[in-house]
């Protein structure tokens, strides 16, 4: 068995009005503990990392396993410019969101002995709260069963010729997919979710920053 990971960076972070990625954290960028994450790890080989040069610099000291590579317009871009870019020898990938710092090492191996087994793996974490729908406008409508619903993370780590024919339907179909796991679905395939014990939440608004910090 041969892992690699891509890490998608290359969102312009509209929604937190600053370099999200840039934000610093423990004295280091928020995607420089992202990407440490899987450089650290012996058992993965490769480390892409879509994104520009100017964040890719932030990761000087991480070693040789990372490569850079330019994103797309859409995340989607992304991740299948950085599936093109795997060395020939890899047999499973993961993928991961650069916003996403607090991914464990113990996590990490988890999702990827669960995705040797069943060829598709993600790490997530269980709804618990109560769910509503409501309406536009804010007023409750209903109540959701939360039974069976889960919050999907990242890493999503697949057998690489399984990923690689998922995002070669969907650019065919031209699709719109939010993550990795939705691709497989397009062919009818399922995804093993692997349980993550802490919540290891995207960076998305001020918010989420201010609780990793706090």
């Amino acid at each position: 068995m041969r892992y690699a990971a891509i890490i998608v960076a290359s969102g312009s972070s509209r929604r937190m009005g600053f370099d999200k990625l840039a934000a610093e954290w423990n004295s280091k960028p928020i995607l420089w503990h992202s990407a440490r994450a899987f450089s650290a790890l012996a058992e993965i080989s490769q480390v892409i990392v879509v994104t520009p040069p100017e964040r890719f610099a932030w990761l000087a000291d991480l070693g040789p396993k990372l490569t850079r590579i330019d994103g797309g317009a859409e995340r989607s871009d992304s991740v299948a410019a950085g599936l093109a870019a795997l060395n020939p020898d890899i047999t499973h990938v993961a993928i991961h969101d650069g916003a996403r710092p607090l991914v464990s090492a113990s996590s990490i191996k988890a999702t990827f002995a669960a995705a040797v087994t069943s060829h598709a793996a993600s790490l997530a974490r269980r709804v618990t709260e109560t769910l509503k729908r409501a309406t536009p406008a804010g007023i409750t409508t209903d109540s959701i069963s939360r039974d069976d619903l889960w919050i999907m993370e990242t890493p999503q780590i697949f057998a690489k010729d399984l990923i690689q024919k998922a995002y070669q339907n969907v650019g065919q179909g031209n699709a719109q997919i939010t993550d990795e796991v939705s691709a497989l679905q397009l062919l009818g395939q399922g995804t093993t979710l692997v349980e993550n014990p802490s919540a290891n939440p995207k960076i998305t608004v001020q918010a989420d920053l201010d609780a990793l910090k706090s």
